[in-house]
């Protein structure tokens, strides 16, 4: 593809050299660049990219983008016969001229993009599970992995990948004759103009709460809602959580877009009545057409009501019937997501994701209104994220749960053990009972000792992550492999 093709929709470029040249591929890693390639340097959080124009241009680089207030001298020391294009905002350059190269890929489906604190994931696995059934063939893009209908693409390293990277993956949807895609779409992703150019139908809003605000991430929590406002901008419709207090807004906020808002306490157009809640699904009425529906999933919890509705909504709108969507509800099984391991010993295990305070207070809330017997809670805080969560997490816990046991999640390049001290800072502000196990195998291990068939076990904040992360390296962690191995070794 000629390079003014690819720069087309990019306003305020300034250009020295060739714009007819045949450019093979594009990248924002040097390494990945070859010969007759576009480089876009972008000045990331760990490294700048402008550093590696010289190595871009040895790779086989024939043209490169930089940021706008790069060094005249930078400019001066790359080749006459390279073309060089300054741009505003390397990001959105990126975005654009991926968006440009691929063919824009998004317009030739119906795009469904998901955001919210919590909730992403699950609806969007219940999403595709009602399209399915209503004869369409999806594509997914989310938390866990890429999709085509049933076949896994790829595991997912982010919520929603870079957007040169979203662009390829848009272009084999679409060779692979999907017509609707449906995809998480995260406040980072919104921030760092991942998804410029898409074009999207269908917005969700599931909720919002306090996450995500790190030196690398949200500065604060205006930042974070901000970022995810965005979507609605770039939407035809969307369908809004009536519940959540700052989503609601969103109705004021973007007023060129037709939303329909969906709960079960508050007005709104599509709601929940007659929940009933137990330890292995939960089943509520809705009105679907004209005529009130009992829906079922086997996902419990009161949120799972709420990313049903959100589903419900984008099935009614793209032609699904009550039928079709009752089925996909009662089958959809999401991983990491209110999980329950099968195991010999017959204990009630728990997998889920729930690394923010309310997404830890909801599924504690959840498991006490139905359990027996305790609530044993194991839990830790990431590394290299939101701080101030870890007092409040383990206050939550300690209020909740029978027993908790802090551990590692993810440390990365922190400490575990000063994770663990601002988690107890909060734990020892309740009565509740704890005990710290840094390991966190060996704290699955007394986690299943502790416990018997009336007890629930929460193992939280991994959820479908097979891995551990510590000092930059993953190392296997799969919970589901880890708690039957234990079990197996007890005698």
């Amino acid at each position: 593809m000629k390079l003014k093709e690819i720069l087309v929709g990019i306003e305020g470029l300034k250009v020295r050299g060739n714009l007819d040249l045949d450019i093979t591929h594009l990248d924002k890693d040097s390494r990945n660049i070859k010969e007759n390639g576009l480089f876009i340097a972008i000045k990331g959080f760990e490294s700048d990219g402008h550093e590696y124009v010289e190595t871009a241009i040895k790779q086989g680089a024939t043209a490169v983008i930089l940021q706008e207030g790069v060094s005249v001298d930078t400019i001066k020391k790359i080749p006459a016969e390279i073309t060089v294009v300054v741009a505003k905002d390397t990001r959105y350059a990126l975005a654009i001229c991926s968006c440009n190269f691929y063919g824009n890929p998004s317009r030739k489906f119906k795009l469904i993009g998901i955001t919210g604190t919590k909730g992403k994931t699950t609806t969007t696995f219940m999403t595709k599970k009602i399209l399915e059934k209503a004869g369409k063939k999806v594509g997914l893009i989310g938390t866990i992995a890429t999709y085509i209908g049933d076949k896994k693409l790829e595991d997912s390293d982010r919520t929603t990948p870079e957007s040169n990277k979203l662009q390829a993956i848009f272009a084999k949807m679409v060779e692979a004759g999907c017509d609707t895609v449906v995809m998480e779409v995260s406040s980072q992703s919104l921030k760092l103009h991942r998804v410029a150019g898409c074009d999207f139908d269908i917005g969700i809003f599931t909720n919002f709460s306090e996450d995500h605000i790190s030196p690398k991430e949200h500065p604060d929590m205006e930042d974070y809602f901000n970022s995810k406002v965005q979507l609605f901008k770039m939407c035809k419709s969307a369908f809004i959580n009536a519940d959540d207090y700052h989503v609601a807004k969103l109705t004021k906020l973007v007023p060129e877009c037709n939303i329909t808002t969906y709960g079960i306490d508050n007005f709104c157009n599509v709601l929940a009545k007659d929940i009933t809640i137990t330890n292995s699904y939960v089943d509520f009425k809705v009105k679907i057409g004209m005529k009130n529906e009992r829906i079922k999933t086997c996902i419990p919890g009161r949120f799972s009501v709420y990313n049903s509705l959100a589903a419900i909504c984008v099935g009614e709108k793209l032609g699904a019937n009550a039928e079709q969507m009752k089925e996909a509800l009662e089958e959809v099984r999401v991983p990491g997501r209110s999980e329950l391991v099968t195991n010999k010993k017959e204990l009630t295990i728990m997998i889920d994701y729930a690394h923010s305070p309310e997404s830890l207070e909801n599924i504690l809330n959840a498991v006490k209104s139905y359990t027996r017997g305790r609530v044993i809670c194991l839990f830790g805080c990431g590394g290299d994220r939101d701080t101030s969560k870890r007092p409040i997490m383990g206050e939550i816990s300690g209020r909740i749960a029978d027993f908790t046991i802090i551990t590692s999640d993810n440390p990365r390049t922190e400490e575990p053990k000063k994770i663990i001290e601002q988690i107890e800072e909060g734990i020892k502000k309740t009565k509740g009972k704890y005990t710290v196990i840094v390991d966190r195998m060996e704290a699955i291990k007394e986690a299943i000792k502790m416990a018997d068939k009336k007890d629930i076990i929460v193992l939280a904040g991994k959820g479908h992550e097979p891995y551990q992360e510590i000092n930059g390296i993953k190392y296997p962690f799969d919970e589901r492999v880890i708690v039957n191995n234990i079990i197996q070794s007890i005698k």
